[in-house]
């Protein structure tokens, strides 16, 4: 399903496939997406002045803030950065100022990009790593001819050989190599080194600019490309050269306007932590100004032109997600200027033990279903009783309660410690199918849940 025609109701359909409630926030990003599709197909003089609705998520940890934002961007094929505010400083300050994070998006959707591309061009790059196998495989006489040039020396020719064996023609070993019967074989191939020169920090009047740059790249040829022979099997040899191929027919020119133009069309930056920059300075010392933070934010969601090393990239339609608990603060602690920059506001619900329930069984990446697969690889069966998942789901609310609440991370230390000896004997287990009961849920919790203090390190 092409994700551009997808409704809002067909958007939050999708996600339910991968988190369990979260309604608001659903609709608010199923709506925010939607909008992209319809800011381009409106009229033309209109397009650049619509603005997109950015979103704060407000809630507390692991109950799904930044997956929404995550699977939202994998539906619509979007670059996509995940940062926490808190690491940014305000201007004049050493540390990570609030333009690095288009840099980082920008590389990111470079590189998606670049791999796309030599998807494409597989094909086409398979055939000529294979032409090149066969050059090995199938070695070439040479033969010296004079130049006519004055002084000139021998120059020499390749001519293919003749003298072999009759039956050692190119389209035989062809099939052959199709056939895979020439898998086994070990050959030389001469590939080159993808060795990065040395990198230097680029100092900018906005302070440390975390951006590397390539000696190589910045002098070009007056660092020789080298290349290498390696021994390898045919079939190793002919993903090496496929690679290598791949990127010899990809034009960065055009994979480096395409990613531009998605991280300025449909880039989606996910703020984290958004919380941690409200409020007044810390009173035990000197402190990086919060509110200089949020001055430095605010002109990048305003929408403004930001130079990468690929060239200016304007952030105006750039989707911005902000996310925090707000336990202490609030979004109207926000500067004002940043308060009109986030429209909508959501706020997502804590998890219950039936939330726990749903999310260790219906995702399509559910734990339970996760490590169920992985121990089929070892030729054991698990199975998990009804009774079992809700004494789970049980335990992770009560450990929530008495400890910091983490919401469905919770699961992840639960499961790893239910299941921990199983998976340590599963090579060794005579008896392929373990039943996964609720009193085996309790046989292995009970006594970490009844000691506060160790389920704090264990749990």
């Amino acid at each position: 399903m092409a994700s551009s025609n997808l409704t809002p109701r067909e958007i939050v359909s999708e996600l339910d496939k991968y988190i369990i409630g979260q309604d608001n926030a659903k609709r608010a990003v199923a709506i925010a997406l939607r909008n992209r599709w319809r800011r381009r197909n409106v009229p033309e003089e209109l397009r650049d002045e619509i603005a997109p609705k950015n979103i704060v998520m407000i809630g507390p940890t692991g109950v799904g803030k930044t997956e929404i934002a995550r699977r939202l961007a994998k539906l619509d094929n979007s670059p996509f950065l995940k940062i926490e505010a808190s690491k940014f400083t305000e201007v004049g300050y050493v540390g990570r100022d609030v333009e690095s994070m288009i840099r980082d998006l920008v590389e990111l959707a470079v590189n998606m990009v670049k791999s796309e591309e030599q998807e494409r061009v597989r094909t086409k790059a398979m055939e000529m790593a294979e032409e090149r196998i066969l050059d090995i495989l199938l070695p070439l006489k040479r033969k010296a001819v004079e130049s006519n040039e004055p002084g000139g020396e021998l120059e020499v020719l390749p001519i293919e050989r003749t003298d072999l064996h009759p039956d050692a023609t190119r389209e035989k070993l062809r099939s052959l190599l199709r056939n895979g019967k020439l898998d086994d074989r070990v050959v030389e191939v001469e590939v080159r080194e993808n060795r990065s020169g040395p990198m230097i920090e680029v100092f900018s009047a906005s302070g440390v600019e975390d951006m590397g740059l390539n000696i190589k790249e910045m002098f070009g040829n007056l660092f020789p490309q080298k290349s290498k022979v390696r021994k390898a099997k045919v079939t190793e040899a002919l993903q090496i050269l496929a690679d290598e191929e791949a990127q010899k027919l990809v034009d960065m020119d055009t994979v480096i306007k395409t990613a531009m133009d998605r991280v300025e069309q449909s880039g989606i930056i996910f703020l984290d932590e958004i919380d941690k920059i409200v409020g007044s300075e810390s009173p035990h010392g000197p402190d990086v100004s919060r509110e200089g933070v949020q001055r430095d934010l605010l002109p990048i969601v305003e929408g403004s032109q930001i130079n990468t090393k690929y060239g200016m990239v304007k952030t105006d339609h750039i989707l911005f997600i902000a996310a925090g608990a707000f336990s202490i603060s609030r979004p109207s602690d926000l500067i004002p200027e940043l308060q009109g920059r986030f429209p909508i506001r959501v706020e997502l619900d804590s998890l219950s033990r039936d939330d726990f329930i749903r999310i260790l069984t219906e995702p399509h990446n559910a734990l339970v279903k996760q490590y169920k697969e992985m121990l089929a690889t070892e030729g054991i069966e698990i199975v998990y009783e009804n009774d079992a998942i809700a004494e789970i789901a049980e335990v992770a609310e009560v450990v929530n309660d008495r400890t910091e609440n983490i919401g469905a991370r919770r699961l992840y230390t639960i499961m790893e410690s239910l299941l921990d000896e199983i998976s340590f004997d599963a090579p060794d287990l005579v008896e392929k199918k373990v039943t996964i009961t609720a009193q085996y849920v309790q046989e292995k919790l009970s006594d970490i849940i009844e000691d506060e203090d160790l389920s704090r390190y264990v749990l």
